[in-house]
Formats: structure tokens, C-alpha cells, sequence
């Protein structure tokens, strides 16, 4: 017997022309819940086991964010009982999540989603991070203002520009479009699972 989950199969982009970037994947994917932890599986290589859509996207836009990986999301069936290592781990979503994080490395979002009906979540995944890929320095301040505020006037506050400014670096940055991409990601994730 075994349930549907998760597996995030990620593989640093050219390993062989930088230094290792898994210990610094591992502190940005420390906050996480996964239901099995993210690990080293090979050189450079990490994988966790989720059972949360809304942790698969948010990990996703996360990584995505540092142009260090290829993301593979696979979305299948685990065997179950779960061992407590999610190298230990096998099941469909696995093999899945293979396939996507080769897929991933010739996507130009460097992200690919595997399992049964995974196209329309791959989709909006693909559009999310496009609009997020194209952000300038000045409207991720704005948009990392506004995840630690209460109101657009707070973060303008904490920025140190107008609420006007912060109105007009938000619309260039696509936060309104982050955010509805977001919840569709997460729906039609959800729906996969």
C-alpha cells in the first residue's frame, strides 16, 4: 500500500564551473516542512519527500530565485511505510521526479513537473517563474518588503520610497500576477495529488 506525494529532485547547474552550492540549498530549505528531509543524494544533487502543493511552490519560486538548480517535482505514488531516509524512499513519484529534473535542465525555467495528468501544473509553474525571472533587484526589495508587512504603506516605509513608488515597483514586478500564478500552482498541483 502506498499514498501520493511529492518528491523534489533538484541538481545544481554547472557543478563542474562553481563550488558546491548544496550546503547553501540545504540552509534555504531548512525552514521547510517536508515530510521526508531534504538530502544529498548524489554530488550535487538534493531530494525531499512533500505532501503540501503550497511547500512544493513556495520551495520552488525559492530555489528558482538563486539560478543555481534544476527543480524536477514528481508526483506519484510512495511506498509506504515511508522510511525514515527519503534516499530509502521508492515509488512512482520518484521515478518521476527523475524524469522531470532531466527534463528541467533543458527547460528555460530550468523547472519540469512528472506524473499522471502533470501538464497543466507544470504550465502554471512555468508562467510563475518567467514573471518572477524578469523581476529587477529593485522590485524584489519591494516584493520582499511586502511578505514582512502588514500593508503596501509598511513595506513602502521599510523600503524607504512613497506607497506611490511602491504601487508602481509592485505592478513592474508582477506581484499581483505572483501571487494569483501562486495559488493556481498550488491548486492544480494539489489537484494531482
Amino acid at each position: 500500500m502506498g499514498g501520493m506525494y511529492y518528491v523534489m529532485t533538484i541538481d545544481q547547474r554547472r557543478s563542474q564551473a562553481g563550488p558546491d552550492a548544496v550546503p547553501a540549498a540545504e540552509e534555504l530549505l531548512a525552514g521547510s516542512a517536508p515530510v521526508r528531509a531534504f538530502e544529498r543524494t548524489a554530488g550535487d544533487e538534493i531530494q525531499g519527500l512533500l505532501d503540501d502543493p503550497g511547500g512544493v511552490v513556495d520551495l520552488t519560486l525559492a530555489l528558482a530565485r538563486t539560478r543555481t538548480w534544476s527543480i524536477g517535482i514528481g508526483i506519484g505514488d510512495v511506498e509506504t511505510p515511508l522510511a525514515d531516509s527519503v534516499r530509502a524512499n521508492r515509488g512512482e513519484a520518484f521515478v518521476a521526479a527523475r524524469r522531470a529534473v532531466e527534463r528541467a535542465k533543458s527547460s528555460p525555467v530550468r523547472t519540469a513537473v512528472e506524473g499522471h495528468a502533470a501538464e497543466h501544473a507544470e504550465t502554471a509553474l512555468v508562467l510563475l517563474l518567467t514573471i518572477v525571472e524578469r523581476r529587477s533587484e529593485a522590485g524584489w526589495e519591494a516584493v520582499d518588503a511586502m511578505t514582512t508587512s502588514a500593508t503596501q504603506a509598511e513595506a513602502a516605509a521599510k523600503v524607504g520610497i512613497s506607497p506611490q513608488a511602491m504601487n508602481r515597483r509592485l505592478r513592474v514586478a508582477g506581484y499581483v500576477e505572483e501571487q494569483r500564478g501562486k495559488a493556481l500552482a498550488v491548486h492544480l498541483l494539489g489537484e494531482l495529488s
